[in-house]
């Protein structure tokens, strides 16, 4: 059953857990041209377990002990069981870095969520999708009517799930993180060198055409026209349906909210006047330098942007990297907060010390 929704609009397999590294394609063969990084890295094999020595008289009693090691070692398997393409069949490669950047968390990371929406329009043909982003995903897939997905094979650093497909459609996510079979790979046209190795591995043919995303989506195959209807499953959870259970929002948002339930309010400049004023009353600690002509220059004013001070114990959210960074200040009597810093700034009144990106510069 299908709804109808809006338009949805490094390094090759670094551990191909029991299979045999693909030769480099020729140039000619790779999904665009870029450089091939890396050398396929193979894994020790997998010693089948020992079998349990006999009782020996009057030691404890035993019982058999079942064991499937043919199940377990399934687990590391790269590919379908059972998939066979048609020669018409087209393999086609999607993704980024990471997609339009959410609110809440989907793993332990600490990294933000991203969302990569991906409309797929191929009524001609079958196709089979290899998708990849580094940063934790939640990949909300579409299709055009007629347009057939016999497999989606997904790849990251952290963790990655798939909305949308109807469960007849296999998946499987091989990343850093959860060890995959496939190993760690993510999709970017500077990494498209990596690809095809995988793709023979899995799908027994090179990739057809990579389509690199932008701003969390990307549409494969023909051209969408204008008004095209797209469907998704019937049975498909919203992208914020696999936000991590008791989690905080992260980024930006997290510090909003936090405002909001006071263990943070915003910082003004007299925040960081008084910053500069703690640090020039602290006693000298020059040691064996010269005096300085005309005094000791100032410490600088922090940068008020995004600038909070601490109220509470409090644990940072996760996701204050680049322009989500922030700074904070810590008064007296104020316990330092928890949490990944990522790329902000923290300054505490209670010892007189700076922790962050922006240390040294203050």
């Amino acid at each position: 059953m299908t709804k109808i929704s809006p338009w949805l609009p490094t390094l090759a397999c670094l551990a191909l857990a029991g299979c045999e590294p693909a030769p480099p394609p020729a140039q000619s063969d790779a999904p665009v041209t870029a450089v091939s990084t890396g050398v396929p890295v193979m894994p020790a094999p997998i010693e089948p377990a020992p079998a349990p020595a006999p009782a020996t008289p009057g030691s404890a009693p035993t019982k058999p002990f079942a064991f499937a090691a043919e199940a377990a070692s399934a687990t590391m398997a790269c590919g379908f069981d059972g998939l066979q393409l048609p020669p018409s069949a087209r393999v086609y490669a999607a993704g980024a870095y990471g997609g339009s950047r959410q609110d809440f968390q989907i793993d332990q990371s600490g990294h933000e969520a991203t969302r990569m929406d991906v409309a797929v329009n191929q009524p001609d043909v079958p196709v089979v999708l290899m998708l990849g982003n580094y940063e934790p995903t939640v990949w909300n897939i579409g299709w055009a009517p007629g347009t057939r997905i016999l497999a989606v094979l997904v790849g990251g650093y952290h963790h990655q799930v798939v909305t949308g497909l109807p469960a007849s459609v296999p998946v499987q996510v091989s990343t850093y993180e959860n060890r995959g079979g496939c190993g760690y790979f993510y999709v970017t046209p500077e990494k498209a060198g990596t690809l095809n190795p995988i793709a023979r591995r899995v799908f027994g043919r090179p990739v057809d055409m990579l389509y690199p995303a932008r701003d969390g989506k990307v549409a494969i195959g023909m051209p969408l026209a204008t008004g095209t209807a797209l469907v998704t499953d019937g049975a498909a959870k919203a992208p914020s349906a696999f936000r991590l259970p008791n989690s905080q929002l992260a980024g930006p948002a997290g510090l909003e909210q936090a405002v909001r339930d006071g263990f943070l309010r915003e910082a003004d400049a007299s925040d960081g006047a008084a910053w500069v004023a703690a640090r020039q009353a602290r006693p000298a600690a020059r040691g064996d330098a010269p005096p300085i002509a005309g005094g000791t220059p100032p410490p600088r004013m922090p940068s008020m942007f995004r600038a909070y001070v601490v109220l509470k114990a409090y644990t940072l959210p996760a996701g204050l990297y680049g322009a989500n960074s922030a700074t904070f200040f810590v008064p007296k009597g104020v316990p330092r907060p928890t949490g990944p810093m990522g790329h902000s700034t923290l300054y505490d009144f209670n010892t007189l010390s700076c922790a962050g990106t922006a240390c040294g510069r203050e």
